[in-house]
């Protein structure tokens, strides 16, 4: 029997690499999407057939989902994992840098949902939506991505609600802190953001998005690898009956544990001691 197909964006590199050749390794064809040419080539392996794919980018999403449709497999899961991470102060984050942040983090995820439904739904697959220990609990300057992230939980758990009757799944996935380039290329983002700031914004945020920076160099120092947070993804793909969320990492299912016990100003509290404040 040939392997039902498994796709997963934002496979270039991190948890998605790592996710694409867990899947694989458990027997899966995955489909993974990267952007560039060199990273298909270095994505390339027995079971991982690489895809070109920018999910903001409609023509090939379309491309895809012609893919998956002239396949004969079935499509099992669908792992939306493609993401940018891009902080800055609600006050000084420039207007294009959040709409960005909605189109990479949700509007693209919900596009190729769109576009794959049709297979899933023949199939009773599922859809795997890593959102973020983020999209539980805001940190400063993580109001663009944290934003993004809350608005995928949302729409996930409406997705869940008006297709399990169809027999499609759908799982939420939040990893905390993870060794992967995400969080360097992060920090770089903020810094160069933080050099644009006026003079009053620099005085008023700089302490604080340095205070940020540091907070996520630590706890991605200190996090699971990609390879253990692929893992959980797999559980999430493979579980005959997942639950709705899996958190990755002890950092995350702490965190949304507080997160439901206590009220906003004691966590307030909590955020400000670990930024220093």
């Amino acid at each position: 029997m040939q392997p039902a197909l498994i796709v997963v964006t934002g496979a270039s590199t991190g948890m998605g690499a790592a996710a694409a050749r867990e899947l694989a390794r458990q027997g899966f064809h995955v489909l993974a999407g990267v952007r560039r040419d060199r990273d298909a080539d270095a994505i390339r392996s027995d079971g991982v057939e690489p895809v070109i794919l920018d999910i903001t980018r409609s023509e090939q999403v379309e491309a895809l989902a012609a893919r998956v449709a002239g396949d004969p497999r079935p499509l099992h899961a669908l792992v939306n994992n493609a993401g940018i991470q891009v902080n800055g102060p609600v006050e000084a984050l420039p207007m294009a840098q959040w709409r960005w942040v909605f189109e990479v983090n949700l509007f693209g995820h919900i596009a190729v949902t769109q576009a794959l439904l049709p297979a899933l739904l023949r199939s009773q697959g599922r859809v795997v939506n890593i959102s973020s220990v983020g999209g539980r609990v805001a940190l400063p300057t993580y109001g663009a991505y944290a934003g993004a992230k809350f608005a995928l939980e949302a729409v996930s758990d409406s997705l869940r609600r008006e297709i399990a009757p169809l027999g499609v799944q759908v799982v939420v996935v939040e990893p905390g802190g993870v060794r992967t380039e995400m969080a360097t290329r992060g920090i770089a983002t903020a810094n160069q953001l933080a050099a644009q700031m006026t003079p009053a914004q620099e005085e008023r945020y700089s302490g604080l998005v340095q205070a940020i920076n540091t907070l996520m160099a630590s706890g991605t120092a200190s996090g699971l690898t990609a390879d253990a947070a692929a893992r959980v993804i797999a559980k999430a793909v493979t579980t005959r009956r997942p639950r709705t969320r899996y958190t990755i990492g002890r950092d995350a299912a702490w965190i949304t544990r507080l997160a439901r016990m206590l009220p906003d100003r004691t966590l307030d509290r909590v955020i400000a001691a670990n930024l220093g404040g």
